[in-house]
């Protein structure tokens, strides 16, 4: 974590700092650190009158641990760590995706994050009934009022603009209701997490909290002719029954007023970005999507053209969308669905993330019992988490203090990944190009 750590401290730091003397910068700064040592050591012996320290416990500094046993923690004053972020995620599906649903939002649960999930309309009734329950009724769920269902399904047609429209829904309920968050995250019932929550908020602690993770680039290639000039029409927009995009005869020229760019549907995007979107306040984000209600596959242009053409947000970007995904090559439109075979690629990537699925695939048990330590209907434990395991118990039925973090080897690859991605060779190089 120390390349992170250096990350975060500079920028953290204000840019301008006062000068001092050479004779006398040092001094004081050793006076105060000497004096603060002493307090801090003084302080580590005190105990209760239970004979327990009256230090709290905070994050190991090691990322790597075998069980979650109280003893192999040691007291730190949590200065030493940057506050750890929340996430704001959005968890979609379709018709029979509502297991699915319900497995991924236990696997990326965290009492500190937001969540927001979506069945679209041609799921069944029952089926929708079936998920608001599970979301009213989970003890966890209830205790911490952090997830939230759209009960108004939308319909969703997943190669046009309906699908935009329903990631700003989301986005915008996670902005009204949810309270503070700093990254927005959208999956789907067929994405699968391959990190700990406690790995990816531990790792995110060091990031400034205006990166936007998302795969982008303005060699659109052959979608200038498949996609950019052809004409499209979403029924879902006007329906109340699922049909596929239609074509309009007609074609169009290129936008001269903001440049296209293209990219992954699946995005890690900031607080202020988000804001943005949804506020619009120089109407860029309103005229681009009227552009994009006409244009097939819009999920893999609206935010990316978006980003690309704000000033104020063009230089937040990492181009990644931190999933693995195995495509054919020249990709098409949907990826190979991820089996056993593929375990090793998965982890070897370092991605936090990873898509396509399909339900129940005996994969995800494997991602379950190697990765995640999660036992089968059970959040994933994490630092929060103080219950006993044996027999089966869920550790996470006695909830503790949830800013404590437990990051595992799963920080270690995730770390890796982030590195090379804001190394100098890769960060601005490969932004909005």
């Amino acid at each position: 974590m120390k390349k992170l750590k250096n990350y975060y401290m500079h920028f953290k730091n204000h840019p301008h700092h006062h000068h001092q003397s050479p004779e006398r910068k040092w001094i004081f700064p050793l006076a105060i650190g000497s004096i603060l040592s002493l307090f801090l050591l003084f302080i580590a012996t005190l105990t209760s009158p239970q004979g327990t320290h009256i230090l709290p416990f905070y994050r190991s500094i090691s990322a790597s641990y075998s069980a979650f046993v109280e003893s192999k923690l040691h007291p730190l004053p949590i200065s030493m760590f940057p506050p750890p972020p929340r996430f704001a995620y959005l968890i979609s599906g379709s018709a029979g995706d509502g297991a699915s649903v319900k497995r991924v939002l236990l696997a990326m649960y965290h009492p500190h994050n937001r969540y927001v999930v979506h069945l679209d309309l041609e799921s069944s009734p029952k089926e929708r009934a079936d998920l608001l329950e599970f979301v009213k009724n989970h003890d966890l769920f209830k205790r911490f009022e952090n997830v939230k269902m759209i009960t108004k399904a939308n319909l969703i047609t997943y190669r046009g603009p309906t699908m935009v429209a329903n990631t700003l829904h989301a986005a915008a309920i996670l902005l009204k209701e949810c309270g503070d968050w700093d990254w927005f995250i959208n999956l789907s019932a067929s994405d699968y997490p391959l990190v700990t929550q406690d790995d990816l908020l531990h790792t995110f602690s060091y990031l400034p909290r205006d990166l936007n993770f998302i795969d982008h680039t303005s060699d659109i290639g052959w979608k200038d002719h498949q996609r950019a000039r052809p004409i499209i029409v979403d029924p879902g927009l006007y329906m109340n029954k699922k049909q596929d995009v239609f074509w309009v005869t007609q074609r169009r020229s290129r936008p001269t007023a903001f440049k296209l760019f293209t990219g992954s549907a699946w995005m890690v995007l900031s607080r202020p970005f988000v804001d943005y979107v949804i506020w619009g306040w120089d109407n860029l984000p309103r005229t681009v999507l009227m552009y994009y209600s006409n244009f097939i596959s819009s999920p893999e242009g609206y935010f990316h053209t978006v980003i690309c053409n704000a000033q104020e947000f063009k230089n937040t970007t990492v181009n990644s969308d931190l999933h693995f995904i195995s495509w054919d090559n020249p990709p098409k439109q949907h990826p190979h669905y991820l089996t056993v075979a593929d375990m090793k690629a998965m982890v070897d990537s370092n991605a936090p993330f990873a898509r396509k699925f399909h339900r129940e695939d005996p994969v995800l048990d494997k991602i379950d019992a190697e990765l995640l330590s999660r036992n089968p209907g059970m959040p994933v434990p994490g630092g929060w988490c103080i219950g006993s395991r044996e027999n089966g118990t869920d550790p996470c039925s006695l909830v503790g203090n949830t800013t404590v973090l437990r990051p595992n080897n799963g920080s270690k690859r995730l770390e890796t990944l982030i590195s090379k991605m804001l190394s100098n060779e890769n960060f601005r190089p490969k932004q909005c190009v």
